[in-house]
């Protein structure tokens, strides 16, 4: 079975930084696309970031100057650096993944979730 796990996430100050990972079990990321979402109660669960199977990378525009998504191919995993926390990072983090070329920053694309993280961002 296809699964994510992710790892990192926290109470962080703000102005801090952190790394969430993504990693697979029952299968390898090479041809797959993988997402970040973030969400928050009450809203949407919304694309920050992706990376393509061929290093395309893709961020929102609310995002773009301080999140940083990497891939590392050896370890079989997929990174998020977020530097620069502010209190609307705050939610539930999730990568995803698909089958595919490209990467979208659209949720419905993808069919594989992580378990979700929690991040939060203290003044």
């Amino acid at each position: 079975q296809e699964r994510l796990a992710q790892t990192g996430g926290g109470l962080v100050p703000a102005g801090g930084s952190l790394r969430l990972s993504c990693s697979p079990s029952g299968f390898v990321m090479g041809l797959y696309a993988i997402g970040w979402f973030r969400q928050v109660p009450g809203k949407e669960r919304e694309g920050v970031s992706c990376i393509s199977h061929s290093g395309e990378l893709k961020y929102s525009e609310s995002v773009r100057d301080r999140f940083t998504i990497s891939r590392d191919k050896a370890k079989n995993t997929v990174y998020l650096q977020i530097d620069t926390l502010q209190a609307e990072d705050t939610g539930a983090y999730y990568c995803a993944a698909y089958y595919g070329a490209g990467c979208q920053l659209g949720k419905s694309t993808y069919n594989v979730w992580g378990q979700g993280t929690q991040v939060i961002v203290s003044s």
